[in-house]
């Protein structure tokens, strides 16, 4: 891989956020596949908290706050216009095949650093990505 760069965590979280940004402005939902995969579960997303891993800055963890748009085809699980639902995720930069050098978003659950959860629960409460209140001031967040 000599002579490829790869984005920096900075910028690669300043590019996510215009392309999120753009994507509220235009109202865009992003789509799920329904558990029963005979439909779609259709979500704006509404906010986004970004931060890089303390330790390994090629690994981004995201806090999004999503509300419901709209339904497309049979669904076994059922939503409702208006429910605000959380995605907390990842993007690393892929170490093998046609990923290699690419942020890519991460396949399996999120593994964080003790030292990173508070710090990125505190910054998304500040930014006003998580809506808790009460439960977060009990947390101490």
């Amino acid at each position: 891989m000599a002579g490829t760069s790869i984005q920096s965590a900075h910028d690669f979280i300043k590019r996510k956020q215009a392309q999120f940004k753009r994507d509220l402005d235009d109202e865009k939902p992003r789509c799920f596949k329904d558990i029963g995969r005979k439909g779609k579960h259709c979500w704006l997303r509404e906010a986004w908290t970004f931060q890089a891993q303390h330790n390994l800055p090629e690994k981004v963890f995201v806090i999004e706050r999503f509300r419901f748009h709209h339904k497309e085809g049979k669904r076994a699980h059922q939503t409702h216009p208006g429910d605000i639902e959380y995605r907390i995720g990842y993007w690393i930069v892929g170490k093998i095949g046609s990923t290699r050098g690419s942020w890519i978003w991460g396949q399996y659950s999120l593994l964080i650093p003790a030292r990173d959860l508070g710090p990125l629960l505190r910054k998304a409460k500040r930014e006003r990505t998580i809506r808790l209140g009460s439960a977060l001031n009990r947390w101490k967040l």
